[in-house]
């Protein structure tokens, strides 16, 4: 398998940037936010879990502050590696912005069918934005708005199977609540989001397709036990539409743990089950990523 290159390694610079910066950081400019509740970082860059978007906003910025995020994610199956990095930025806990470039790596896929690439790369720019409740202090769960323009840079490939646009724009609603000692004596999240969407493997085989070019409206969820202040174990599931004719589309779920050990670092470690992609099937494997918070 070919190493993630230049913008995951940019983006590793960029959270090494970061990360000198949170050693000069004073407490208060951690944010007054609990630890956790900003979530990690899923691999489109908003805030949340690994593959599902949270009505979280990034950092732990309060009311009348301001913070960000950066992060790095591997993604490696038996068959496929994605590579994601970029950054989050929140204003108010109103206002999320973020950026993320995805790497995929599909070397056996490529030599299989004699691709002119073994790689396909994705921009993602997004927006979020909070409408209202509170994870914890209010009964309501906290709901927001978020949005994702993607361009697919790579669209030769994606073309020839179908796909009919290098880029789209995917539309999400999210709500999410913290139950404490909702499970056992532990507190629990729950997250629950509807997103429209054209995209083919989230984007990155483009965008719309030979079966179907219209927007599909796909459930994800996320469901989160955090057994003390620093340590979680979730599960996460998202449906995804199935436009191309030459390969099914699966859904995507994966199980994972969090290590939170302060509001500057967290790190996600998960067993991921994509199954099917670009008509190679049973794509399981590890996810990793760390995520550094101001």
């Amino acid at each position: 398998m070919r190493r993630p290159s230049f913008s995951v390694a940019a983006s590793c610079a960029i959270a090494m940037w970061v990360s000198a910066g949170l050693a000069y950081a004073t407490p208060a400019q951690a944010g007054d936010r609990l630890l956790m509740t900003g979530g990690a970082t899923q691999i489109e860059g908003s805030a949340g879990g690994g593959i599902v978007p949270w009505a979280v906003l990034s950092g732990y910025a309060s009311d009348g502050q301001h913070g960000g995020t950066a992060f790095i994610a591997h993604v490696q199956t038996s068959d496929y590696v994605l590579g994601a990095a970029g950054a989050a930025y929140s204003f108010d806990d109103r206002i999320e912005v973020s950026y993320a470039r995805q790497e995929l790596h599909l070397d056996t896929l490529s030599d299989r069918l004699g691709l002119p690439t073994a790689r396909f790369d994705m921009d993602i720019i997004g927006a979020k934005v909070r409408l209202g409740g509170d994870l914890i202090y209010t009964r309501m769960p906290q709901v927001a708005l978020g949005v994702q323009y993607k361009r697919q840079r790579d669209f030769d490939v994606p073309r020839r199977l179908g796909a009919s646009k290098d880029s789209g724009i995917d539309m999400y609603i999210s709500a999410s609540k913290l139950f404490l000692a909702g499970a056992a004596g532990h507190n629990l999240l729950l997250n629950g989001t509807l997103r429209a969407t054209k995209g083919n493997q989230t984007g990155l085989l483009g965008f719309g397709g030979d079966r179907n070019q219209n927007y599909r409206v796909m459930f994800e969820g996320s469901a989160a036990i955090l057994l003390n202040p620093r340590w979680a174990l979730g599960i996460e599931y998202r449906q995804k539409p199935d436009n191309l004719g030459f390969a099914r589309e699966d859904a995507w779920r994966d199980a994972f743990v969090g290590w939170f050990p302060n509001k500057r670092v967290a790190v996600i470690a998960a067993y991921a089950d994509l199954g099917s992609i670009a008509s190679l099937p049973n794509q399981r494997g590890g996810y990793l990523s760390l995520q550094l918070s101001y």
